[in-house]
């Protein structure tokens, strides 16, 4: 079977994704609903188990939704989140197999995920968190700065934004375009022999 081979990036796209981009705590500008769907539309190729694709993700905009938002952030957290033109609640939902007959049609993969929600909430949170990580990269990808966090009350960001759903909140990432003055010295990062092995 023939096998498809992709060119490497260029350095310049893979300083944008990972060697020189960084998490901003100060973002300004403005994200138009017309970035938001296209950074959804890259975010929903990202593999995921079975295709399960379990994140859910709230884009909380309007003064009204930053206000609902607002009471769940921890002190630190409160005013770079006000000030952010979007902050994006990434869920996940613990009923995601609900979906498997169309995202996994060629076999019965919803069979697999039946019974207690207890069972499958390991695979929606795990599966969930790498579609999270997938937006941060797509965000860097359309030009976009972000500024991923934990740092809020999740039960009342639920209550708030999933009530009476099966979506659980996972973390939150601020999107918009950051000022570089503004950033902290970078922080070190592991090596490759303190991190890894080839065996």
């Amino acid at each position: 079977m023939p096998q498809t081979r992709h060119e490497a990036l260029d350095p310049a796209a893979l300083d944008q994704l990972f060697r020189t981009a960084r998490t901003h705590n100060q973002l300004g500008g403005e994200v138009s609903d017309e970035t938001l769907r296209q950074l959804y539309e890259l975010v929903k190729w990202g593999p995921t188990s079975a295709n399960m694709s379990p994140a859910r993700f709230v884009f909380v905009k309007s003064a009204e939704a930053k206000a609902k938002l607002g009471p769940a952030l921890d002190e630190g957290n409160h005013a770079k989140t006000m000030a952010a033109p979007v902050t994006v609640i990434v869920g996940f939902d613990e009923d995601f197999h609900e979906k498997l007959p169309y995202l996994f049609p060629h076999t019965d993969a919803k069979s697999w995920f039946d019974g207690p929600r207890d069972g499958r909430s390991a695979a929606a949170f795990r599966n969930g968190s790498l579609q999270g990580a997938y937006l941060i990269l797509a965000a860097r990808a359309l030009g976009l700065d972000t500024g991923p966090m934990s740092g809020f009350n999740n039960a009342m960001v639920d209550e708030a934004f999933f009530k009476g759903t099966t979506i659980k909140s996972n973390f939150l990432v601020n999107l918009g375009h950051g000022d570089a003055d503004t950033l902290f010295p970078r922080s070190p990062r592991l090596s490759f022999d303190e991190a890894a092995r080839i065996l």
